[in-house]
This record gives structure tokens, C-alpha cells and sequence, in this order.
């Protein structure tokens, strides 16, 4: 096997304690909603399980920390979508566990558990994206464009988990059994696939990254999340009476429909101002390639054939 290029080993330590801090607390909550027997068992099995993701984290992760210097983040996708993958179906446990027996937690467990997944989702995004070890990024407004359209991501994430957290934090009225299963999986989904998106943009940019051309995340935010989310919030407040939709969230929704908009038009304009030979993707083979002389420089140059005369006998 090919060994990786130099690594970053902060990185690579940082990301795998914040992952592994994470799912060690989310084992703690599954431990603590079983008794007697049951809590053994529960305990054996997610260590047995622990173990394993570790070993398969390390090996990952090692390879994250050697493409942070680069324009890739291939490994940051697989991280990420290996991370969300074995997470969410904690929680799901977690949540089913909470909804069979109402009086397992407190409302303090329900808003640390909501707290935890806020803090640790975002924060492995932000260590996977890595802007600060971007060198190819060289100019500070364009760095500075860049870590604001990733603020974005990390905006639509919160939206994500208010939603999901509306499953597990107490209701005066609970949701049909449908509805939650589908609100469950279309977090489950989004938080699966958006920030690959978004790491995905950047790798496709390179070196040469330009982030104002970085359209392809916020035209599926705005239809997956800024647009379906006004309509799970609404739904749920007039046809279910849920007394936890967040207004804030459908406000800032509102709001980046609105920029958003702005923001393709604006870009459609700028295309259509472009002369028509000049191009919006990079030169990359801007130097002429030097072409080869067919004559040899040491001969005389004529301007007519030669002619070759005979003789007759």
C-alpha cells in the first residue's frame, strides 16, 4: 500500500478525539436508558463497536490529515460521511429508547444531547475543511469569502438538527408515527450528503479556487433546507400544533431564499457581461506551446526550388 505524504498530526488527533468523545458520549446516553442485564450487554456491545470504528477512524483519518495542505478533501467526505453514518443511527436508538419510555431522561439530558450534537457536527466540519491550512489561498478577502460561504453550511446544519431535535425534546403533543420516521430520515439524509457537497466543491475549485463560483451547494441548500424546512416547520405548527417550531430558523430561511436569489442573479449577470472569448474557467495551459522549425538553420535560404540541370552525352 502507498503511504501517505507527510500528515498533519494535530489534525488528525484533534478530529479523532472529537469523534470519538462524541460517540462515547452518545453510548453513554444508550447505557444509561437500559437496567439490570441489559446494561451489561449494551455496554459490552457499543466498546465491541468502538473498537472496531476506531481502528477503521485511524486509518482515515491519518489519510485526512496528510490532504489538508492540498486542494482534496476525498478523505474528508469518506470521514464525514463514515462519522454521520455511525452517529445518527446512535441517536435514532437513542430516540426510540426516549419515545418507548418517557421518563428515561430529564429535560436536562434532552437539551445536552441536543447541545452535544451542535457543537460536535459543525466542529468536524470546520476541521475537515481546514481553511486555515488552505496556502493555495493566498489573498485575504478571498479567504475570508470562503470561510463565509462555509458559515452558511454550518447555519444550515443547526437548521437541520433544531428539526431533528424536535423528536427527542418534550412536546405538549406528539407527531404521528409517520411523520416523525420521515422527519428523522430527511435530516438523516441532508446531514449525510450537503457537507460532502460543499467539501466536494472545494476540491473541484483546486488550487484556483474562486469561491464566488461556488454555486452548487447553496442551489441545493436553498431547495432542501431553506425551502422544504419552512414547509416540515409550517406543517408541523398548523396541522400538529408542535409549540417548538423555531420562528428564528424560519426567519433566517426566509432571509437566505432572499440572498440567494440575489446572489444567482447577480452571478447570471456577470456571465452575461463577460466579452464572448473570454472564459470563466482558469487558463491552465496559457503558455504557447514553441513549435518546431522544419528546415535546418544552417543551410541557405532560397526563395526558389533548385533545379537540377543534366547533361547529354
Amino acid at each position: 500500500m502507498v503511504p501517505p505524504p507527510p500528515i498533519n498530526k494535530p489534525h488528525v488527533c484533534l478530529s479523532t478525539v472529537l469523534i470519538m468523545s462524541s460517540m462515547v458520549l452518545m453510548d453513554a446516553y444508550l447505557v444509561e436508558q437500559n437496567q439490570g442485564s441489559r446494561k451489561l450487554g449494551i455496554c459490552i456491545m457499543v466498546s465491541v463497536g468502538d473498537v472496531c470504528f476506531l481502528l477503521v477512524l485511524w486509518y482515515v483519518a491519518v489519510w485526512v490529515g496528510a490532504e489538508v495542505k492540498t486542494a482534496k478533501r476525498g478523505y474528508a467526505m469518506i470521514l464525514w460521511f463514515l462519522y454521520i453514518f455511525v452517529l445518527e443511527i446512535k441517536v435514532y436508538f437513542v430516540y426510540q429508547n426516549y419515545k418507548a419510555d418517557r421518563k428515561s431522561m430529564d429535560l436536562m439530558a434532552h437539551k445536552a444531547l441536543t447541545l452535544l450534537l451542535s457543537i460536535c457536527i459543525p466542529a468536524l466540519y470546520m476541521l475537515l475543511v481546514a481553511t486555515e491550512h488552505m496556502e493555495y489561498v493566498r489573498t485575504f478577502k478571498k479567504k475570508e469569502d470562503l470561510r463565509n460561504r462555509l458559515f452558511w453550511v454550518i447555519v444550515d446544519m443547526l437548521d437541520v438538527l433544531d428539526i431533528q431535535a424536535n423528536l427527542w425534546e418534550p412536546q405538549k403533543k406528539g407527531l404521528p408515527l409517520w411523520a416523525e420516521g420521515l422527519m428523522f430520515f430527511y435530516c438523516y439524509i441532508l446531514l449525510l450528503i450537503l457537507p460532502c457537497v460543499s467539501l466536494c466543491e472545494i476540491s473541484m475549485q483546486g488550487i484556483s479556487i474562486v469561491p464566488h463560483r461556488m454555486m452548487l451547494y447553496p442551489m441545493m441548500s436553498m431547495l432542501t433546507i431553506n425551502i422544504a424546512t419552512i414547509f416540515i416547520r409550517g406543517s408541523n405548527m398548523v396541522f400538529f400544533r408542535d409549540a417548538r417550531v423555531s420562528g428564528i430558523f424560519m426567519g433566517k430561511n426566509i432571509l437566505a431564499i432572499v440572498l440567494k436569489v440575489c446572489m444567482f442573479v447577480q452571478y447570471r449577470r456577470q456571465l452575461q457581461h463577460l466579452p464572448a472569448g473570454l472564459s470563466t474557467e482558469p487558463q491552465h495551459n496559457s503558455m504557447p506551446h514553441p513549435q518546431k522549425s522544419v528546415s535546418n538553420p544552417s543551410l541557405p535560404c532560397t526563395d526558389k526550388p533548385t533545379t537540377h540541370i543534366l547533361g547529354t552525352s
